[in-house]
């Protein structure tokens, strides 16, 4: 009797290696990032002077390309990391998702900082699974739901947020990698 091979759908092998990809672009982002962060730098300064009228719909493309090869639940290192501004009508959202009111989801899983807003107590999120998953996915804060912030329109005004998030997210340093290589930089 022979032994059936098991088959592979071309998407699960896509996810696999999207998967490998996305860990091993994050284990080598902490390197990476600091050495790219002067030509990001020039890059954005010449973007700046220059006004490029087509740099939305560049950017945007690049974003959707990059975003075939990362998988976000593979990484989830913004979840882990960083603690998004949470806004009252992010507060609004919550409530209704987790079926408690919005004092309790203050109480329960926020804190102000020192710049006033309110931000998750802990991190990593209170809302991420095990598996990466988000609990809250469709009521998820906007500051999440716009991460990492690279399909915006008007990306020029989030260039210094863009450097900053190169340094936690694989898929915005690839975009920023890429900028480069059509841009020149």
């Amino acid at each position: 009797m022979t032994k059936k091979k098991e088959s592979v759908s071309p998407n699960d092998a896509a996810a696999t290696i999207s998967a490998e990809y996305t860990s091993d672009l994050l284990s080598n982002l902490p390197a990476l990032a600091p050495k790219a962060e002067l030509g990001t730098r020039e890059l954005f300064k010449q973007l700046k002077r220059k006004k490029n009228p087509k740099l939305d719909v560049v950017v945007a493309e690049i974003h959707e390309g990059v975003f075939e090869k990362i998988s976000c639940l593979s990484c989830a290192n913004c979840c882990k990391t960083l603690g998004p501004r949470i806004t009252d009508a992010d507060i609004q959202r919550l409530s209704k998702a987790l079926r408690i009111k919005p004092g309790a989801v203050i109480d329960t899983y926020l804190r102000v900082d020192e710049d006033n807003d309110y931000v998750f107590k802990n991190m990593p999120c209170p809302f991420l699974m095990e598996d990466n998953y988000c609990m809250v996915y469709e009521s998820r804060p906007k500051a999440c739901k716009e991460y990492p912030h690279t399909n915006r329109k008007r990306f020029d005004q989030a260039f210094q947020v863009t450097i900053k998030n190169t340094y936690t997210c694989p898929a915005a340093y690839l975009v920023v990698e890429e900028l480069k290589t059509v841009f020149g930089s």
